[in-house]
């Protein structure tokens, strides 16, 4: 890590649906917050939302975290991953299943990365209720996704299907 490196606001989506997720998630903010070279800027409410994919598995809780970071993105990868293990995040399983831990980098900056470990903007970024409502809360008015358009813009075409506000945090 280049300790001189300019700081970077990133924005990480959160979410769990084992173990008591709403305690996941607090315990994974404080980590993350930890974590050398990052910065939390600010965390949105805490969101259920039934599941995408699997429907045998319970509801989610979800929350949107902005950070300040000085790491490169695969640097802040390989640090949320970290944490991700450290709550039992287990990749074996079935695709969307139920999980400990699910940590996203949602944005980088303005980057737009792709390529086999990263992809920025998250590509569900645009379409997901409970990443738009959550990011919206605790983002800048007018926050351009890169390569997506204006957030608002996405958030007032998409419905929050049963999306429901836990708690503020």
């Amino acid at each position: 890590m280049n300790s001189f490196r300019e700081e970077v606001t990133a924005y990480l989506g959160l979410g769990s649906n084992l173990a008591d997720p709403a305690s996941q998630l607090r315990r994974a903010r404080a980590e993350i917050a930890g974590l050398t070279g990052v910065r939390e800027l600010a965390f949105s409410s805490l969101y259920r939302s039934a599941p995408m994919g699997p429907e045998d598995q319970p509801d989610y809780v979800n929350a949107v975290m902005a950070v300040a970071v000085t790491l490169e993105a695969h640097e802040l990868l390989r640090a949320v991953q970290a944490v991700e293990l450290k709550h039992g995040r287990d990749r074996s399983g079935r695709r969307w299943g139920a999980r400990t831990l699910d940590i996203d980098i949602l944005l980088y900056g303005r980057e737009q990365l792709h390529d086999e470990d990263l992809i920025v903007p998250h590509p569900g970024v645009t379409e997901r209720e409970f990443v738009l409502y959550p990011l919206a809360e605790i983002a800048p008015a007018g926050l351009d996704i890169p390569g997506s358009g204006r957030l608002g813009d996405w958030l007032a075409r998409c419905p929050k299907r049963g999306l429901e506000v836990l708690s503020g945090e």
